[in-house]
């Protein structure tokens, strides 16, 4: 019996070490984490939305008579005109040669009689003054000369038709291949031009918006195309009214453009910025946890994570602002937080 009892007591102690042992192991786990200094930056806080941006200016070019085609040339190229190319106001881009119809406009006919017509005018003025001629007389000449000269300057609208020239600075987006000398029959497109160096894009945002958008606010846009790039518009104009089939309301923005990078037509995601601050703490808003107490992250203090309450300020898609619970200069844990418990040891990896 003695014995038995000898044997009892060495199990007991025997299991009471390895249970030290294992305590004192699962108490010297350190959880790898890594972790971030705060530093004071900025943060914006915004309003997305999408849509398609448009060309400021845009015209289309049709042939307003009928007449036989010829491509002009592009002076800085010394080849033809091509789509893609860089045209300024009053560049001639194509002739239309139909002989015709330039002696039906009688230009140089009309130009002849103004100048009589003037000429004559100017005789009679001096023969009224000296009392030659009658103020009928006078007047008969005033309305020839008149006459003469709306004559001459419908005759130079009309031969403006045979040239196709560019109404506005702009890239060439479309020019429809026709044969040098083909005859083109009126109303065909000839060119199409568009400047955008400066663009806008319609927008609808829900209402819940509708007190805090204003015209001015800044955009910043993006597209997938140009993931590296961002973009910088305005809104210009916003409606007061709410659609009541959408329960949106509608916006407009601006957008700058002068490297090009946006195209007509594209499909542009879009930031409202409806409030920033600068030089406050902004962290990453995916390490925020949320308990029942409130918002919490993990701090690294002297290997161990300690859990602090935090209240938040601005906030975007991925960070946010924090007004109270952290100090600048400490080290939030960025990742591995999710296993951690308040006073885990922890060992820092990065």
């Amino acid at each position: 019996m003695k014995k038995i009892l000898i044997l009892f007591v060495s199990a007991i102690i025997a299991f009471t070490g390895c249970r030290n042992r294992d305590q004192n192991l699962a108490a010297d786990v350190e959880i790898p984490v890594t972790v971030e200094d705060i530093r004071l930056k900025p943060i914006e806080e915004f309003i997305n939305t999408t849509g398609t941006a448009f060309p400021k200016g845009e015209t289309e070019l049709r042939s307003m008579i009928t007449a036989n085609y010829f491509l002009e040339k592009n002076p800085r190229t010394g080849r033809l005109w091509q789509m893609g190319d860089r045209i300024s106001a009053g560049a001639l881009i194509a002739r239309l040669e139909d002989r015709e119809y330039v002696n039906s406009v009688k230009l140089e006919t009309n130009e002849l009689n103004l100048e009589l017509t003037e000429s004559e005018l100017r005789k009679q003025e001096s023969l009224y003054e000296k009392g030659g001629v009658t103020l009928k007389e006078l007047k008969t000449a005033s309305i020839n000369y008149a006459n003469a000269k709306t004559n001459v300057e419908t005759a130079r609208l009309q031969m403006e038709k045979t040239r196709i020239v560019a109404p506005i600075d702009g890239i060439i987006v479309d020019l429809p291949y026709y044969t040098q000398g083909i005859l083109v029959e009126t109303g065909s497109v000839i060119a199409k031009i568009m400047d955008y160096q400066t663009m806008y894009m319609d927008i609808q945002l829900p209402e819940k918006y509708i007190s805090g958008i204003k015209p001015g606010l800044e955009v910043k846009l993006t597209n997938y195309t140009l993931p590296f790039d961002t973009i910088i518009g305005r809104l210009t104009q916003v409606s007061p009214a709410i659609n009541a089939d959408t329960r949106t309301f509608k916006g407009s923005i601006s957008i700058n453009n002068p490297e090009l990078l946006l195209r007509p037509g594209m499909f542009v995601k879009a930031d409202i910025v409806t409030s920033r601050k600068d030089s406050v703490i902004v962290i990453p808003k995916s390490i925020i946890l949320s308990r029942q107490r409130g918002k919490t992250l993990f701090v690294a203090d002297r290997g161990i994570a300690v859990e602090r309450i935090i209240e938040t300020g601005l906030e975007n898609l991925t960070e946010t602002e924090v007004i109270r619970g952290l100090e600048k200069n400490e080290r939030i844990i960025t990742s591995g937080f999710e296993t951690l418990s308040n006073r885990t040891r922890i060992k820092i990896v990065k």
